[in-house]
């Protein structure tokens, strides 16, 4: 049903939905950020340019600043996790009256996204949900969904892969074998 439901009209929608809360998150975080008075070092010790290591450079309170961040971030993976939930939901609903066969391939499938969802969004709820210019661990736990998750997508998605499956289980069997 896949080449029906997402016809090319739906697809730039979602595009264009994706680039349009990109592109006002973007902004919002921008128009905080430029009235701000910053000071002392203008180098950020993190691995990107990201609004809450500049934040740590400004000079004033920044709590009110803040808040206001973690609202915007808030809003926007809020909006995202409850698109997704959804998808997920309608899914699971939609499986009761399909095959075994059927099921276990979309939850296979669903398995695959969940794991990649995880890695993406727990590490940034975890970094954005806490205020700027504490002692946390921005940088250490940004790796996971700048590096980590990226690197391992393609290893997710390919455990679906049925000779993938046998290839990784020989290869487990001959590293516990080995010991």
């Amino acid at each position: 049903h896949y080449m029906m439901i997402m016809n090319r009209k739906r697809c730039h929608m979602l595009i264009a939905m994706a680039w349009g809360i990109g592109f006002w998150h973007s902004i919002a975080l921008l128009l905080i950020v430029l009235n701000l008075p910053f000071c002392g070092p203008n180098v950020i010790d993190h691995y990107m340019c990201d609004v809450k290591p500049l934040l740590k450079l400004v000079c004033k309170d920044i709590h009110v600043v803040s808040i206001l961040v973690i609202a915007n971030s808030g809003t926007v993976v809020v909006a995202i996790f409850t698109v997704l939930l959804a998808s997920y939901v309608l899914i699971l609903y939609n499986l009761r009256t399909r095959s075994s066969a059927g099921r276990r391939k979309a939850l296979s499938t669903c398995t695959s996204h969940i794991m990649v969802v995880v890695l993406f969004f727990v590490p940034c709820i975890y970094i954005y949900i806490l205020p700027a210019g504490g002692k946390n661990k921005d940088k250490e736990i940004s790796v996971f969904y700048t590096v980590i998750g990226p690197m391992l997508n393609p290893l997710i998605y390919t455990l679906r892969n049925k000779e993938m499956k046998i290839a990784m289980g020989k290869v487990w069997w001959r590293m516990s074998n080995s010991r």
